[in-house]
Formats: structure tokens, C-alpha cells, sequence
């Protein structure tokens, strides 16, 4: 299988992406093609042979890496797998490339692969980075119903058949919206334990928009993918989350914004799933109410 990856970058981390792009040319087998995007920003020196693009606005992450896959061809048709790596990750095995080729050879069914992310240093996967709910042991590789978006391998043909990463959603959730939309269509995704990614600990908190674009972004969600019977309660589910964390005034009023923003807003075409993909949901060990 050729393997290509997307790697999106505003620019600011050089040194790491350097490592990242260092790392990923180390791969065993064959070489793995690599196009850089520049979100909004020029980018720095890199390493001869990788391909590059620099978008004059920063368009958010779904469409940055939508540009990225097209960048391969209509749906990256010009390979079969897409690695997506974050500009300050780093591949710690020389073999990731060769188990991701393994894997989608073995299982046709398998769409998306979702990478274990452990910090340099300790070696802890934080618990949010585990996409289920059983997230105490990171350690057992299963089959979920989301993935990482900075650390994962997508089938590319989910792509063609699926359509790309939501470009409006600018950042949170773009994810869950594209594994539903696979899942609906009858493709799997794992999480493997044995393929990692090294990325610094962080909190998703740190960027500015975080509040309102995860409380946007999971209205949108819902009214793009869910049943309607599902959408009240999904949301209702959120809602009482959210508060039982206690977030603070500012934080609570920016999640509130962005909620009433999801209803207002136009949340891009309406495809339900089907009832058959909710019982999915729900046997993987999350119903798309949670």
C-alpha cells in the first residue's frame, strides 16, 4: 500500500516539525510521500522532497487538512492510506508506516486508524486521548467509535466515498463528525496502542475559541449526523455534562455562545444515520447519545 501523510503547521514550531518530518522519513518499507500545509503562515526550510503549500489565511483545521488530502489527488486517490500527524508530534517506532500497511491489508473493513499519544518524557497517555469510554487502560488496542485527529491513518477510500473533514467547524469535533459519517457507511476504526505518537502533554483549554467552538461544533454535530429523536437527547446528555464540571463564568457564558450559535447557524447538509449504525454506536460501547 503507498502511504502518504498531511501534516498541518501555522508555522510557529520549526524545530519540532522538523523532528516530526525527521521521523516520518525514517519509516521502514517504502518511502512515505509527505505535504506540509501552511495554515495562514509561510513556512519554514524543510527537508528536500516534501511537498508544500501555503494557505494565505488560516482556514481552521478540517479544511487545512482537506487541502492536504486533495493535494494527492481527488480523496488522495493517488494513495491508499493518509497519515495525519500534528506539527509537534513525533514517530518514536521506525515501524508505524509498515503496521498501518499491515493492518488496512488485513482487515478490509477497516477505514481509520487511531493512534496511541503518550508524552516524550513520561510516557502517560492522557485518558482524553484514548477515544472510548473505557479509557483507564490505553494500553488495550480495541475498535471505537471516534479517533485523534492529529495522530491517526485513514483509508483513503473513506474519503471518496464519505466526503472530507467538515470545513466549517474551524477545530473541535471534525473528527467524530467524519467517523460517524464512515461508520454510517459500514467501515471500522480501531484504536492500536502499538502505534504511538509522542506529543507533549496539554490541555485542550489552551486555545482561545475552545468553549465556543466545542459547544458550536457538538450542535452542529448533531443536527448533521444524529436522528432526530437522538438530537434533544445527545445534546440534553452534553448540556448536563457541562455543567456538573463546573466550568467557570467566562467559560460557561463563551460555551452557552457557541450553543446558541450551533442552533443559528447553518451546520451544512443533513444526513441522519441509520438506526442499524446507532446499534453499531452502541455495541462499540458508545451510543451517539454520550
Amino acid at each position: 500500500m503507498k502511504v502518504g501523510a498531511v501534516v498541518l503547521t501555522m508555522g510557529n514550531r520549526p524545530e519540532e516539525l522538523r523532528e516530526l518530518l525527521d521521523s516520518v522519513a525514517k519509516q521502514d518499507g517504502d518511502p512515505v510521500e509527505v505535504v506540509v500545509v501552511g495554515n495562514g503562515s509561510p513556512l519554514p526550510t524543510l527537508p528536500e522532497g516534501v511537498r508544500t503549500i501555503e494557505l494565505p489565511e488560516n482556514v481552521g483545521i478540517p479544511a487545512g487538512r482537506n487541502v492536504g488530502i486533495e493535494a494527492f489527488g481527488p480523496g488522495g486517490s493517488d494513495v491508499d492510506v493518509l497519515l495525519f500527524l500534528d506539527d509537534d508530534g513525533l514517530l518514536p517506532g521506525t515501524d508505524t508506516a509498515e503496521l498501518c500497511r499491515r493492518a488496512f491489508a488485513d482487515d478490509p473493513e477497516l477505514g481509520i486508524i487511531s493512534f496511541r499519544i503518550a508524552d516524550p518524557d513520561t510516557g502517560v497517555t492522557q485518558r482524553r486521548h484514548v477515544p472510548r469510554l473505557r479509557a483507564s487502560d490505553p494500553l488495550r488496542s480495541s475498535r471505537v467509535t471516534t479517533f485523534l485527529g492529529g495522530a491517526n491513518a485513514v483509508r483513503t477510500t473513506v474519503f471518496q466515498q464519505v466526503g472530507g473533514l467538515p470545513d466549517d467547524f474551524f477545530y473541535a469535533h471534525e473528527e467524530t463528525d467524519l467517523a460517524w459519517r464512515a461508520l454510517d457507511a459500514g467501515w471500522m476504526i480501531d484504536y492500536r496502542s502499538d502505534m504511538v505518537l509522542h506529543h507533549p502533554t496539554t490541555a485542550p483549554s489552551r486555545h482561545a475559541v475552545y468553549h465556543r467552538m466545542v459547544a458550536r461544533n457538538r450542535v452542529w454535530l448533531a443536527r448533521r449526523n444524529l436522528p432526530a429523536l437522538l438530537v434533544p437527547v445527545y445534546l440534553g446528555v452534553w448540556l448536563l455534562l457541562t455543567l456538573a464540571r463546573r466550568p467557570s463564568k467566562t467559560a460557561l457564558r463563551a460555551w452557552f455562545g457557541g450553543f446558541r450559535e450551533g442552533w443559528k447557524t447553518p451546520c451544512g447538509a443533513r444526513r441522519p444515520m441509520k438506526w442499524r449504525t446507532v446499534w453499531r454506536l452502541t455495541r462499540l460501547g458508545r451510543p451517539p447519545v454520550i
